[in-house]
């Protein structure tokens, strides 16, 4: 009878301790989970990634081949101009009374 108890309680003890490292180890639910989410952000971070290159690699192609493409990109991120063009560069910053008419001719 003794001996039955103390096996009851080994193993009892022994269940508890494989329920706790099921749970909680180092190779248990809760790392699973944690692994588990990071595979899908780094999963998303790789098509974000692969996404990215393939646009990148358009652009090379483009550059390598479209002479209008690269007039394009020199214009637009350099702010050329062709010959006997005018640039204007407008700041985003302008209050309601400076549309419209310049300030000597609101006066009149």
């Amino acid at each position: 009878m003794l001996w039955r108890h103390i096996a009851l309680g080994g193993s009892l003890l022994f269940n508890m301790i494989m329920l706790y490292t099921l749970i909680w180890g180092t190779q248990g639910v809760i790392a699973y989970n944690d692994l588990k989410s990071q595979y899908k952000r780094l999963q998303a971070q790789i098509a974000s990634l692969d996404n990215r290159n393939i646009a990148l690699s358009r652009e090379i192609r483009l550059l390598q081949s479209d002479g209008r493409y690269i007039e394009k990109m020199v214009r637009k991120r350099m702010n050329f101009v062709r010959e006997d063009e005018i640039l204007y560069i407008f700041s985003g910053k302008a209050s309601q009374g400076t549309l419209g008419a310049a300030p000597d001719e609101r006066e009149d």
